[in-house]
């Protein structure tokens, strides 16, 4: 389905990186919510796994977040389609349990995005699956 644009593209590449991943480091859940619209889909391709809702979002960066005493994302690559209203993003995330085991992932997510927020996420992840 296609959205009708809101947002230019340094705004995309704002939203994804700023709003967004800098609410999710932060574990700001508030701010990261903010970034879906109520009825968004979430799912992770490479397990086969979608979250629909934003009541099902919440609780899988509820155990996302208490997984991991520090989370980074960092080094983007982002592709926007302005017209469309989309953006991908390729990059690091850095995941640190409280034993101080690193767990390293290179992912790419495709957003479509709908009046500012995100409608639809697909995740590619690069290892075992931490959104459960």
């Amino acid at each position: 389905m296609q959205y009708a644009p809101t947002m230019r593209r340094d705004a995309l590449i704002e939203f994804a990186t700023q709003s967004y991943f800098a609410s999710v480091d932060r574990k700001d859940m508030a701010a990261t919510l903010a970034c879906f619209h109520d009825e968004a889909l979430f799912t992770v391709q490479t397990s086969f796994t979608t979250h629909a809702g934003k009541a099902a979002i919440e609780r899988m960066f509820t155990d996302f977040f208490g997984a991991y005493e520090k989370i980074v994302h960092r080094d983007f690559t982002c592709t926007v389609d302005e017209t469309n209203g989309r953006i991908a993003a390729s990059f690091v995330a850095e995941l640190t349990a409280s034993d101080g085991s690193v767990t390293t992932l290179n992912n790419t997510n495709f957003w479509r995005l709908r009046d500012g927020k995100f409608q639809e996420v697909y995740v590619y992840m690069s290892g075992a699956n931490v959104l459960v």
